[in-house]
């Protein structure tokens, strides 16, 4: 897949299919920027802007922002917990509650 392909199916993603499906599937966050987080931090397995200079859509690896759109689409098919990638992103940030 060339960039600009990755970089529309990750823009499309978050942007549009994600927060549309959001109120359906009870998800914590609504968003482009939250499901940009989620899912760019539990590629990186830290929080995404200490390993990638912003625009991450951008300057992202493509196997990172391949890694993020794979996991959006698994959030989509259901075979991934949005609510759980958050917890791991909130976790990384240091945002989690007790």
């Amino acid at each position: 897949m060339d960039r600009t392909t990755l970089q529309n199916d990750w823009f499309d993603l978050t942007r549009e299919r994600m927060p549309q499906a959001a109120q359906a599937r009870g998800w914590p966050v609504r968003f482009d920027h939250c499901f940009q987080r989620i899912l760019l931090d539990n590629a990186v397995g830290a929080k995404w802007n200490e390993q990638i200079p912003a625009p991450a859509y951008r300057n992202a690896p493509d196997e990172i922002l391949q890694r993020a759109v794979a996991l959006g689409r698994a959030a989509m098919e259901g075979t991934e917990d949005l609510a759980e990638l958050n917890r791991n992103s909130l976790g990384f940030r240091g945002k989690l509650k007790p």
